[in-house]
């Protein structure tokens, strides 16, 4: 009996995630189902496709072949799916945007609005993630990300330099950065220890009050008084409970970059996306790049 295409995904979405409940939760399914599933398409087969330890679930060789098997097939429909979408003459239908939190609560959400305005026939599919989506299998057909290579099999637009500046609270009046005792620092799980690296340079481990595995936070703990640290500067040049202490660091600048799949850049949903959101950057360059506190939105500029 042919197993069906839905176990494929649940078994690949097991090795992936290592356990049952967080697969269950990316199929947005209950563990207990999924582990009913995976015991069907185990007796159904004759053979184990996971051995069972304390760490997690580790796939068998039967299991190996099984989610190379199902990354094949979702390449294919991929890659279907990229040939035959997007007829439409006017932009409508989903179109499934990623970005990290940052970006999207700060930057991204009024563009996302007037985007909506100017498209009303479109649905926005709008994924918050830190981590780097597969666009090749859809995961997502446009990525907004702040980094300094961009993976080499996607295209896209090189919208803004992203700087970073040290800032404390604004009713601190020290002005130095060495005059206070303690910091605040993304863990080194954010960047690849980018600003754990950044900071235990300019101060010892006993300095640091608070550590915090996103970048969303870090305005607040600086503001809240807890410590000094890198902030954005086109976020924290506009909350006036901060105040600079330093220019943009070199160490801790990146590129925003607009990605899509090859494929998908003569879409006519991705094409009109790419366009407006290229558009709506462009008056906050200077505040991306530090060099002057940005408005609050690109509309805000225009005035």
């Amino acid at each position: 009996m042919p197993v069906p295409w839905d176990e494929f995904r649940l078994v690949r979405a097991i090795a992936e995630r290592g356990a049952l409940a967080p697969a269950a939760g990316q199929l947005g399914i209950n563990p207990s189902t999924a582990f009913r599933r995976l015991a069907a398409v185990e007796a159904a087969l004759g053979t184990r496709l996971f051995e069972r330890h304390r760490s997690g679930y580790v796939p068998t060789p039967a299991g190996e072949a099984m989610v190379a098997a199902a990354l094949r097939m979702e390449d294919e429909a991929a890659r279907f799916d990229r040939a035959v979408t997007d007829r439409a003459t006017v932009p409508c239908g989903t179109l499934r945007v990623t970005a990290p939190a940052g970006l999207a609560l700060d930057l991204l959400m009024p563009m996302l609005a007037r985007f909506r305005e100017r498209y009303p026939r479109m649905c926005l599919d709008l994924v918050v993630s830190e981590e780097a989506l597969n666009l090749s299998r859809r995961d997502a057909d446009v990525a907004l990300r702040a980094t300094r290579a961009p993976p080499a099999n996607l295209v896209g637009r090189r919208l803004a330099e992203v700087a970073w500046a040290v800032y404390g609270p604004a009713d601190d009046p020290a002005d130095d950065p060495a005059e206070y005792s303690a910091w605040v620092s993304p863990d080194e799980s954010v960047a690849g220890g980018l600003f754990t690296r950044f900071v235990a340079a300019r101060a010892g481990p006993e300095r640091v009050a608070l550590r915090i595995n996103t970048v969303l936070g870090l305005c607040e703990a600086v503001a809240a008084g807890i410590g000094i640290g890198a902030l954005p500067c086109y976020t924290a040049d506009r909350n006036p409970a901060l105040r600079r202490l330093s220019g943009p660091e070199p160490d801790l600048s990146s590129v925003l970059w607009l990605l899509t799949h090859p494929d998908l850049r003569q879409s006519v949903r991705v094409r009109a996306f790419l366009d407006h959101i290229a558009a709506e950057i462009a008056p906050l360059r200077a505040a991306l790049e530090g060099r002057e506190p940005g408005p609050p939105d690109a509309r805000a500029a225009e005035r």
